[in-house]
C-alpha cells in the first residue's frame, strides 16, 4: 500500500510540474505566435521589400577625399583677404562669347567717320513778307471845320467814307495820320508801313 501512495505522489507531482512547463512556455511562444494586428500600410511594406541599391565606390573619391582642404572654422573677419578681393578687377579677352573661334573673324577698324555725305553749311534767310497790295481808296476833300478834330472824305468805287485818325474804314483800313496834302493808310490784313495817298481835286 506505501509502494501505491508514492507512486501516486509522484505523478501528481510530475503532472503540476509538466502544467506549469507547458503554462511558461505558452507565455514565452503565444505573443511572437499572435502578435500585434497587421496595419495596411505596414502589411504592404511587408509584403515588397524596397529594393537595395548596389553602391559602386568611384575609383578617385578616396583620393578625392584625402586631398580635400579642412575648412577654417575661425570666426574671425579675414581683412587681407577683402582687401585682395576689392582689388580684383575683371578684364576681358575681348573675344566675342557669341561666336566659336573656329568661325570668329577679324574686324578692321574703321578708317573714316564713315559719313558718305558732307552737308554744306545752310545760311538762315528770314521768310519774305507778302507785299500789301495798294490800297483802293480815293481822298478827295475834309470833313471838319475850323477848331473840330480831322476828318476827312476817302471813297472806294460808289462807296463814301468819313473818318478821323485811328479809325477803320470799310473793316479793313485804317487811318493814321491826316496832313494837307494826303492821308495814311494802313491795311490791317497785311502789316508793315502805312501807305499814303494824296488829296485829289477832280
Amino acid at each position: 500500500m506505501k509502494l501505491g501512495t508514492e507512486n501516486r505522489k509522484k505523478t501528481i507531482w510530475a503532472a503540476v510540474l509538466a502544467a506549469i512547463a507547458v503554462i511558461a512556455v505558452a507565455y514565452e511562444i503565444l505573443p511572437y505566435l499572435w502578435g500585434p494586428a497587421p496595419t495596411p500600410g505596414s502589411s504592404a511594406q511587408a509584403a515588397a521589400p524596397t529594393p537595395t541599391r548596389p553602391t559602386t565606390a568611384r575609383p578617385g573619391a578616396k583620393a578625392a577625399k584625402k586631398l580635400r582642404p579642412t575648412e577654417n572654422l575661425d570666426p574671425t573677419l579675414q581683412l587681407q583677404l577683402l582687401a585682395s578681393s576689392e582689388q580684383m578687377k575683371y578684364e576681358g579677352s575681348g573675344r566675342n562669347i557669341f561666336v566659336s573661334e573656329a568661325e570668329e573673324v577679324k574686324i578692321e577698324a574703321p578708317k573714316g567717320t564713315g559719313a558718305t555725305d558732307h552737308p554744306q553749311p545752310v545760311q538762315w534767310k528770314p521768310p519774305d513778307q507778302p507785299q500789301a497790295p495798294a490800297i483802293p481808296l480815293k481822298f478827295f476833300g475834309f470833313a471838319s471845320g475850323p477848331g473840330e478834330p480831322k476828318k476827312v472824305f476817302l471813297s472806294k468805287e460808289s462807296d463814301v467814307f468819313i473818318a478821323g485818325e485811328g479809325e477803320i474804314v470799310d473793316r479793313r483800313y485804317k487811318v493814321v495820320r491826316i496832313s494837307p496834302t494826303s492821308v495814311e493808310i494802313e491795311d490791317l490784313l497785311f502789316s508793315g508801313q502805312p501807305q499814303t495817298i494824296q488829296l485829289t481835286t477832280s
